[in-house]
């Protein structure tokens, strides 16, 4: 078999330069060129929307198979202008810089649908404005599995599945329980690249045509995806892990008419109020439980210094698309750099100088990179020295600040499975190039990403990196949920690419995530 290479761009280093040499290599290698408005984000010549009108068909279709709940979604009264949840390691916060949101007066919070589900089924404040795998084993717990979150059409595995009993629901809602996984129901592009020649699907969703493929280049694919944040969207440069969406009013009428198998779309009124809601919210980590507040000692974790930070398309990008023509700054985060210098022998510092310390790995830690399908395939790009701000350069946001999805080996499957990470119980897929010009070669993942859009081979595996913003609140990690924990993330870079990390480190960099 004969597939691609794959390479990380996170943050695992390569000791032993120094910073200034590892910008001149960076910068060097990356060929002069003048920023387009496609190069910018602004068009996409792989940007298509006829996926969507199978994947909604599909799951208009999928209301043969009757959910025994009807529940509404509970919902508070009220959004405050400044709300504060826990959440695993201390408390995540919300910021409007416009004021509070009255729930009842928004159709974020309305059910426009058949199924009791609204935006905030699977959008809320206290994991991040998704949702945590943990937070859906309580609400599951606590409805017996009749949450509206807990629905065939793409909760369960499968519309299919048996949801007759407690055992039988606890089964069908297993990769949600235990991952925070939704099933999302593509269709096959027209004219693709590839085939997908065979599945192992142990749900005998993708297998069964009622359900699934017609045959190998026709029919609609099941994969499992976490749901992303519904904040921080005007960091955005790409919606939906794999880009699909081409702006947030027509998500906003993809999520009605699918997650909530609504009748009708909303109307422009609602599309508009949906969207402006999404956009005036801010989410990050406000307090840690060992480092205590995260805006004190001039730190600026939190919300509200969030919500002014400075964003454009290409503000930061290492490939030239910086429409100002500003050199690419490698350390993306500077909130806890008050923090190095603190001095005392209390636990609450050794931990914020630990958070500081993270920070500094994330910023300063080099790698080479190669075989990044997205990246390498860039010509003059074959090889990159980079930093983790490679890949999310946004300044303290964390995610790229142009499109630029990538294929890192996360939804690798088959005799190739990502070290560290947990990809059991989810369907693998064998895709044979048939077409373009990686004909001829295979693929064997759990998730065919962005080539599901585009056609493409060369954009099997291509997932986009999300804003790093609230990380604490929202486990598990990566697109498939694969990283339970936030170790795990950094585990799957240290040992993929034989980083060497210490413990140390490890530790440095984990608590340093956990408070964006």
């Amino acid at each position: 078999m004969n597939k691609k290479a794959r390479a990380a761009c996170l943050c695992p280093p390569l000791l032993g330069f120094s910073l200034s040499a590892l910008v001149f290599i960076f910068v060097s290698a990356v060929p002069s060129r003048t920023a387009s408005a496609q190069e910018a984000g602004t068009v996409d010549p792989t940007q298509s929307v006829n996926w969507a009108a199978g994947a909604i068909g599909h799951a208009q279709q999928m209301r043969r198979y009757q959910d025994a709940d009807q529940a509404s979604q509970p919902t508070p009264p009220m959004i405050p202008k400044f709300e504060v949840d826990a959440d695993s390691s201390g408390r995540v916060a919300t910021f409007q810089p416009n004021g509070a949101t009255i729930t009842a007066n928004n159709p974020f919070f309305q059910n426009l649908g058949t199924n009791g589900r609204t935006c905030f089924t699977c959008h809320q404040p206290q994991t991040g404005w998704s949702v945590s795998a943990a937070s859906v084993r309580a609400r599951f717990a606590a409805s017996s599995g009749a949450d509206p979150i807990f629905r065939l059409v793409d909760g369960a595995t499968c519309p299919t599945d048996d949801v007759s009993s407690f055992a039988a629901r606890q089964r069908a809602y297993k990769l949600l329980n235990e991952k925070g996984l939704i099933r999302i129901g593509i269709p096959m592009p027209a004219s693709p690249e590839f085939s997908v020649t065979n599945v192992v699907d142990p749900y005998n969703c993708t297998t069964n045509p009622a359900t699934g493929l017609t045959s190998p280049t026709a029919g609609i694919l099941s994969m499992y995806r976490r749901p992303l944040p519904s904040a921080n969207l005007g960091f955005l440069t790409a919606l939906m892990w794999d880009g699909r969406e081409p702006d947030l009013a027509h998500q906003s009428v993809d999520a009605t008419l699918g997650h909530a198998q609504a009748d009708n779309p909303p109307s422009a009124d609602q599309q508009a109020a949906i969207v402006a809601f999404e956009s005036g919210l801010f989410t990050a980590q406000e307090f840690d439980n060992q480092a205590h507040v995260l805006h004190a000692d001039g730190a600026t974790g939190g919300p509200i210094a969030l919500s002014l930070q400075k964003f454009f398309k290409g503000i930061n990008d290492p490939l030239g698309n910086n429409p100002t023509g500003a050199a690419f700054d490698p350390n993306i985060f500077d909130l806890y750099r008050p923090w190095l210098g603190l001095r005392g022998m209390s636990g609450e510092t050794a931990y914020r100088q630990s958070i500081a310390r993270g920070e500094e790995v994330f910023n300063t830690t080099q790698i080479t990179l190669t075989g990044v399908a997205g990246l390498n395939d860039i010509p003059g790009l074959s090889t990159v020295v980079g930093v983790c701000g490679t890949c999310h350069d946004a300044p303290n946001v964390g995610n790229h600040s142009v499109r630029l999805p990538l294929d890192i080996g996360v939804a690798d499957a088959g005799s190739k499975k990502p070290p560290a990470l947990d990809i059991d119980g989810l369907p693998v897929f064998t895709l044979q190039c048939n077409a373009g010009p990686l004909a001829g070669q295979t693929f064997v993942v759990t998730d065919p990403g962005r080539a599901l859009i585009s056609g493409k081979c060369a954009d099997i595996g291509k997932v986009k990196g999300p804003i790093l913003r609230g990380l604490a609140a929202r486990a598990p990690y990566f697109h498939n949920g694969s990283a339970a924990s936030l170790l795990d993330v950094v585990n799957f870079y240290d040992q993929r690419f034989n980083l060497g990390f210490t413990q140390q480190q490890k530790q440095d960099l984990v608590t340093f995530l956990n408070t964006l």
